[in-house]
């Protein structure tokens, strides 16, 4: 997810990291530590995940066209045009839902005003920002709260191996157990990692067409299960179309 112009923006940074979850952890709301973790830890996997995209026929074709995904999920006709039922029906939902928007997630991202660098690495940082809250539905959790966040990360650390997602997943595991002395947080994660070592491989995905497959017809072809230990613990049921 890094745009960063430096010599080598695929070296992992420990100290911003471990700076950054520390204020991440104070305030979950800060939106920016999120990206400077995956900055500081997930550039290794991002030469590993292009290449296997380029491992399938519509990865070749996509990272030919390199469409950028936030220009196209921040069109309101575009967000319309899908039809009820599909998972763009329930990607609409939950942006109407939560206020967010694929531009507010690209600015955000952008944490040194950076303009778009034309590189096919970047690119795909940019794609996989992108489609974070299409996962969100994909998979049904929440992202107005911590767990669904959490379980999310996990899960995306199962499909990327980026370690960004992983340091995330665990920090959150450990604080809720500090505070509540209870195990459930963290096995509702662990059970957002297995979800996500069992899916189809959603960076691999046209999105374009996914987003108007029926929601329940894209989980069962992805092989995304239900999210037993997430609904328990969580008060909210997760999203649909």
């Amino acid at each position: 997810m890094a745009t960063s112009t430096g010599s080598n923006p695929y070296r992992r940074d420990l100290p911003t990291a471990f700076q950054a979850i520390r204020k991440l952890l104070a305030d979950g709301n800060d939106t920016e530590q999120v990206f400077r973790i995956m900055r500081a830890l997930n550039g290794p996997s991002m030469p590993r995940n292009y290449s296997r995209l380029l491992s399938t026929p519509d990865g070749r074709r996509m990272a030919y066209q390199r469409i950028e995904l936030a220009e196209k999920l921040s069109d309101p006709a575009y967000i319309a045009s899908f039809a009820p039922g599909t998972v763009g029906a329930a990607y609409r939902g939950f942006l109407e839902a939560t206020g967010y928007s694929a531009d507010g997630l690209a600015k955000v991202s952008n944490l040194n005003q950076e303009p778009i660098v034309e590189d096919a690495y970047m690119w795909f940082g940019r794609r996989t920002r992108d489609v974070h809250d299409i996962w969100h539905v994909l998979t049904g959790y929440r992202a107005d709260e911590s767990l669904g966040e959490a379980a999310l990360v996990a899960f995306s650390y199962a499909q990327t191996d980026g370690k960004g997602w992983a340091f995330i997943a665990i920090a959150a595991s450990l604080k809720s157990w500090r505070v509540t002395r209870s195990l459930a947080f963290a096995r509702a994660v662990l059970e957002g990692y297995r979800r996500g070592r069992r899916a189809g491989w959603l960076l691999g995905e046209d999105y374009e067409r996914l987003l108007h497959e029926p929601l329940d017809a894209a989980r069962a072809r992805l092989g995304i299960a239900d999210p037993v230990r997430y609904l328990a613990c969580s008060p909210m049921q997760a999203w649909t179309a």
